[in-house]
């Protein structure tokens, strides 16, 4: 009974991490993309100093302290930045789908680099998940090539961040699983990238922020979805069932956009879903390519967050 308390709870974290791309842009429209980031990881770094613990800087080992924080740190500000940056609400989620890019790249990145052994499918697993980002930036038109040069060429910079974005998470997941030595700092990444936000707000100009009480409720609950999430995912991974957690995670993608959907009130057309679909069959693709394989890499989400 406890084992499957646990497993709900992490299933929880899921949920939560799933409505974490409309809460950020619903975020951002109230108080800028940057100073409505960094107040939203100010918040998260004070739930997550309650729920899951502060961090001993010393019994950390110093490469994970180093490279953990410049990747973590990195990958967060592509992720926030790219949907704040968006200029509607449809284009925050399709940035949010390129970013859905770092499980197939995970797996790809373990495999060249820490030697984790994989069947052919991995193959197949990346150009499917390729295929469904060029059907989600197509638009309504799916795969269109000359659709989907006109939608980045709208925003570069979005689009551009949340795939680096994708590539910098790939790295940070197969760096840490290596150096980490089981440690967990992520309160201390959160505070770090707060800071960073912070710096950029005051030396860079930020947008005014307009205090309202819907932003406000978005604000509390980004910050309680990354913080409780994490907490939630901590239980489900130590007590739960890893498999059916890793599994779960798997669906973010679909469920992120749905929420985002819902929040934002930007309608998807069959073309997107059909497109995130993919992003899903490619991603569980690459999984299954490493199954029973030796040195599995750890489940995408299992590794972090899932954002």
């Amino acid at each position: 009974m406890q084992r499957k308390r646990a497993t709900l709870v992490g299933l929880v974290a899921v949920l939560l991490w799933s409505s974490i791309v409309g809460l950020i842009r619903g975020v951002s429209e109230s108080f800028g993309a940057t100073g409505g980031a960094a107040l939203m990881y100010t918040v998260a770094s004070a739930l997550l100093w309650v729920t899951v613990g502060s961090v001993r800087l010393r019994a950390l080992p110093r490469a994970y302290l180093l490279w953990g924080s410049v990747l973590f740190v990195s990958y967060e500000l592509c992720l926030s930045l790219s949907i704040g940056y968006a200029s509607s609400g449809r284009q925050a989620i399709e940035v949010a789908m390129v970013n859905y890019l770092w499980p197939s790249f995970t797996m790809l990145a373990a495999i060249l680099f820490n030697r984790q052994r994989a069947s052919w499918l991995v193959v197949p697993g990346l150009l499917v998940a390729i295929l469904g980002i060029c059907q989600v930036l197509g638009g309504d038109q799916g795969l269109d090539v000359a659709g989907m040069a006109a939608n980045v060429r709208d925003n570069p910079l979005s689009y551009g961040l949340a795939f680096a974005g994708a590539v910098i998470w790939a790295g940070y997941c197969t760096v840490t699983a290596r150096i980490a030595q089981g440690k967990n700092a992520v309160t201390l990444f959160f505070m770090l990238t707060a800071l960073a936000l912070w710096t950029k707000y005051l030396f860079t100009g930020g947008e005014a922020m307009a205090f309202s009480v819907a932003g406000v409720v978005y604000l509390a609950l980004a910050a309680g979805a990354m913080g409780f999430g994490y907490a939630a995912w901590n239980v489900g991974i130590l007590h739960g069932n890893v498999s059916v957690l890793a599994g779960a995670s798997y669906f973010i993608p679909v469920l992120s956009a749905a929420l985002a959907a819902a929040l934002l009130r930007a309608p998807l057309s069959f073309a997107f879903w059909k497109g995130a679909a993919m992003v899903v069959g490619g991603s569980v693709l690459c999984w299954l390519a490493t199954r029973g394989k030796g040195e599995r890499a750890a489940p995408p989400a299992a590794s972090s967050q899932a954002t």
